[in-house]
């Protein structure tokens, strides 16, 4: 029997893109409530990239659900990029107006909070030492970087899951090409 009804891949990664990126926000909130926003706790981090995991292999498994238990490598790698994708553009948005809106000296205060941690675990380092290497970082210091690692490394990990996830689901369709 020839599968005649392809599952919506677009809606899943929208579905569970918007899923991702409001978990991520969340705990982005929860790192500023704590005063944790210039280095979040690693058990937030860990926790954000196990969410990570989940959200991308959940939506890959319901992908495979609506298509009779059937998943190609190359639609499973396009569901997970697509979750990690959007996720990314709207953890960019969030970015955006925190930066702009709610913590509006964010990069000031970022460069202060490297500079006091290079005095704490550097006391060998001297002032213009410490200075020199948070001008070079200064450039660096803006939303379009941010945004353009926020998306490079949600792209790379959520390829790796996808492909992780894609290779161990995998199961073509016999009467499909």
């Amino acid at each position: 029997m020839e599968n005649t009804s392809q599952p919506s891949s677009k809606k899943i990664m929208i579905t569970y893109g918007v899923i991702l990126a409001a978990v991520s926000i969340l705990l982005s909130v929860l790192s500023y409530v704590m005063g944790n926003v210039y280095q979040p706790h690693w058990s937030i981090q860990l926790f954000g990239f196990l969410v990570l995991i989940a959200v991308i292999v959940y939506g890959i498994i319901e992908f495979k659900k609506q298509n009779e238990g059937y998943l190609k490598l190359s639609e499973g790698i396009k569901i997970g990029l697509g979750i990690a994708a959007i996720s990314a553009v709207l953890g960019v948005l969030y970015f955006v107006i925190f930066t702009k809106v709610i913590e509006p000296n964010y990069f000031e205060n970022y460069i202060d909070f490297q500079r006091q941690t290079a005095i704490e675990t550097n006391p060998s380092m001297t002032t213009e030492q410490i200075d020199a290497g948070l001008n070079m970082s200064k450039p660096f210091m803006n939303i379009g970087f941010f945004a353009g690692i926020q998306l490079i490394l949600a792209l790379f990990f959520g390829f790796i899951v996808s492909l992780i996830a894609s290779l161990a689901m995998k199961k073509d369709n016999p009467y499909q090409e």
